[in-house]
C-alpha cells in the first residue's frame, strides 16, 4: 500500500505557472507508474498525465506542451509542472500510484487532492 500527499496548489493568474508535488510513502515508489488526474466542478475526473516506471511520459492532448510530469525515485516524489495556465485548468488535482500495461494507465492509490484555481 502507498500513501500519497499532494502539495503546491493555489491561486494563479492566467498565463502563470504552478508546480504540484506528490510525496509517496509506505511502499516501493519506483514500482508504480504515477499519474496526475484532475476534476473540475460538475465534470468527471480526467487523466492529465502519467509517467511509467522507466520514465516514459504521456499527456492528455490539451496539456501537451504546457504541462510536464516528472519523478524523482530517490525522493519518492512525482511532480507536475504546469505552465501557460488557463481558467479551464481550474480543478482539484489528484496524484495517483498505479500501473501501466497494454498501453494503458490503470489507476490505483489516490491522494487527497490539491486545488488549482486559475483566475485574474
Amino acid at each position: 500500500q502507498v500513501q500519497l500527499v499532494e502539495s503546491g496548489g493555489g491561486l494563479v493568474q492566467p498565463g502563470g505557472s504552478l508546480r504540484l508535488s506528490c510525496a509517496a510513502s509506505g511502499s516501493s515508489f519506483s514500482i508504480y507508474a504515477m499519474g496526475w488526474y484532475r476534476q473540475a466542478p460538475g465534470k468527471q475526473r480526467e487523466l492529465v498525465a502519467f509517467i511509467t516506471t522507466d520514465g516514459s511520459t504521456n499527456y492528455a492532448d490539451s496539456m501537451k506542451g504546457r504541462f510536464t510530469i516528472s519523478r524523482d525515485n530517490a525522493k519518492n516524489t512525482v511532480y507536475l509542472q504546469m505552465n501557460s495556465l488557463k481558467p479551464e485548468d481550474t480543478a482539484v488535482y489528484y496524484c495517483n500510484a498505479g500501473a501501466y500495461y497494454s498501453a494503458t494507465y490503470s489507476p490505483g492509490y489516490w491522494g487527497q487532492g490539491t486545488q488549482v484555481t486559475v483566475s485574474s
